[in-house]
C-alpha cells in the first residue's frame, strides 16, 4: 500500500471500519442499508457484540525473536490459508450485482472460504463455478417442505460444498425496525431466493400452486395497483429465472414470492429435525446460531461436526447475549477439543486475534465484506479480507506468535478502561 502511495494510488475501501461503513453507507440506497446494516429493535445486541471485545486488552510482548507468522489452520479436514470465512449474507445484489458471483471470486483471490447464503442471489451452482478450488459450505435455512431440504441439501454435495451449515436462529425473521419503517423486504421483490428458483422441487411448488389458483382450490392474492406495486412486479420479473418478457406474461415470478414467504423457513424447527442430518448427508455439519453452553452440547449429541456461536449480527433479538461473551462460556464447557467458530462483531484482524485468543478455531466476516462489495465489487471484496488478515498478522507480529496455536488467552487481559 505504501509503494503503491508512492505512484499516487490509494486502495479502493478505507482500511478503518469507521470509514468503510461511512462510505458504505453513502454508496448504498436506503433498502440496502437497512438490510444489511440494520440490527433487531433498538439496536442493542450489535452495540453489545462490540462491547464485548472492547472489554478484553491484547498484551505485546517484546523480543520474543519470532520473524514470520503462520495463519494456516485445518478445519473439519480441510487446510485453510487463514481462520477467516466468508458469511452468508442475504440479498447481496442489495450492494451489488451478481453479488454472490463476485464474493465467490474474491474468496478464491484470497484463498477464503465463503459460506454461500441460502438466501443469495446466484444459484448456488454458479457460484461454486468461481470459487475455483477454494473450499465453501453451504448454508441452510430448514424449509417447511422437508423434500426442498433434501434437495438442497443435494445440490450442495453435487456441487462441491465442504460442509453444510444449518442456521438455527431464523426460524421467523426477528423485529427489524429499520426494514419495517421502510416496509422492505427483499425476498418480496425476488430478490434473494435464487437458490429456490434455480430448484426443481422448489419449482414445482411454484407450479402446483399456480395450479391452485387456477381451479380454485387456493385464492389469488389481492393486489392493488400502485406505482410501488408495478415496481415490486418488475423487479419480482426479472430476479426470475428466464426472459423478462416471458416471465412478464407469467403467473410464476409472483407465484414464486409466494411460495418463498410461504415456507422458507420452519418456525417449528426441533432437535428431532437435526437428528436426521447424519442420515440426509454426507458432509460435515455445522450448526450456526448456538450461544447456550446446553445448546452447543446438545448440537454435538446430535451429531454437528462444528457450531457456530452467533447471534446473527445482532438482527434476531434485541438485548442477547454478546457473541463473544458467549464463546467464552461454551468454550469453557465443551473444552479445547470441539470445533468452535464465532460470527457476529467481527470488524478488524485484532477483534480476529481476540476471538482466537479466546477460544475460537476460526472467526465469520459477514457485514464488512458486503461494505466492500458496495464500494468497489470483487475488488473491494478482496482489498477487505486482505486488509483483515494484514492486522492479524501484524497483531500476532508484535505479540511473538509464531502460529494460530500460539494465540491463547494469556495474551488478552480484562481491559481496565471498557
Amino acid at each position: 500500500m505504501y509503494r503503491a502511495g508512492v505512484l499516487g494510488r490509494r486502495p479502493a475501501v478505507p482500511t478503518d471500519f469507521a470509514e468503510l461503513e461511512r462510505r458504505a453507507r453513502e454508496a448504498s440506497s436506503a433498502k440496502a442499508w437497512a438490510y444489511v446494516a440494520g440490527g433487531a429493535g433498538e439496536g442493542r445486541t450489535m452495540r453489545t457484540n462490540r462491547a464485548a471485545f472492547d472489554r478484553w486488552a491484547v498484551v505485546p510482548r517484546m523480543a520474543h525473536g519470532q520473524a514470520t507468522r503462520d495463519l494456516s489452520t485445518e478445519l473439519l479436514g480441510r487446510r485453510l490459508d487463514s481462520p477467516v470465512l466468508l458469511a452468508p449474507v442475504g440479498a447481496g445484489a442489495l450492494m451489488g450485482r451478481d453479488s454472490d458471483v463476485q464474493i465467490a471470486r474474491a474468496g478464491a483471490a484470497t484463498g477464503t472460504p465463503y459460506v454461500f447464503s441460502n438466501q443469495g442471489c446466484n444459484p448456488l451452482e454458479q457460484t461454486a463455478a468461481a470459487m475455483g478450488g477454494t473450499p465453501w459450505w453451504f448454508q441452510l435455512y430448514w424449509s417447511t417442505d422437508e423434500a426442498l431440504v433434501d434437495s438442497l441439501i443435494g445440490r450442495a454435495e453435487d456441487a462441491g460444498a465442504s460442509a453444510l451449515v444449518v442456521t438455527l436462529d431464523t426460524t421467523t425473521l426477528g423485529w427489524r425496525p429499520q426494514d419495517l419503517n421502510l416496509g422492505s423486504l427483499p425476498f418480496s421483490r425476488g430478490l434473494g431466493i435464487a437458490q429456490y428458483t434455480s430448484d426443481p422441487r422448489f419449482r414445482d411448488l411454484v407450479r402446483q400452486r399456480v395450479a391452485a389458483v387456477r381451479d380454485g382450490t387456493l385464492p389469488e392474492s389481492d393486489v392493488v395497483i400502485t406505482l410501488g406495486a408495478i415496481r415490486s412486479l418488475l423487479s419480482i420479473t426479472r430476479e426470475f429465472p428466464g426472459r423478462f418478457l416471458d416471465n412478464l406474461r407469467s403467473p410464476e415470478p409472483r407465484a414464486a414470492v409466494e411460495t418463498f414467504l410461504d415456507i422458507y423457513s420452519n418456525p417449528g424447527l426441533s432437535w428431532a429435525h437435526l437428528e436426521t442430518l447424519r442420515e440426509r448427508t454426507r458432509l460435515p455439519v455445522v450448526l450456526k446460531g448456538i450461544l447456550h453452553p446446553d445448546d452447543a452440547r446438545r448440537a454435538y449429541d446430535v451429531g454437528a461436526d462444528a457450531i457456530v456461536v452467533s447471534n446473527h449480527g445482532g438482527r434476531q433479538v434485541d438485548g442477547a447475549i454478546a457473541s463473544l461473551d458467549a464463546l467464552v462460556t461454551i468454550r469453557e464447557e465443551v473444552g479445547d477439543e470441539p470445533t468452535v467458530l464465532l460470527d457476529s462483531g467481527i470488524r478488524t484482524g485484532s477483534d480476529v486475534f481476540t476471538a482466537l485468543a479466546l477460544g475460537a478455531d476460526a472467526v465469520l466476516l459477514g457485514r464488512p465484506h458486503l461494505y466492500g462489495l458496495a464500494l468497489a465489487g470483487q475488488r473491494g471484496v478482496e482489498e477487505v479480507v486482505r486488509n483483515v488478515l494484514a492486522e492479524l498478522e501484524l497483531t500476532m507480529a508484535l505479540t511473538g506468535a509464531a502460529d494460530l496455536a500460539s494465540v491463547t488467552r494469556e495474551m488478552l487481559v480484562p481491559n481496565p478502561s471498557a
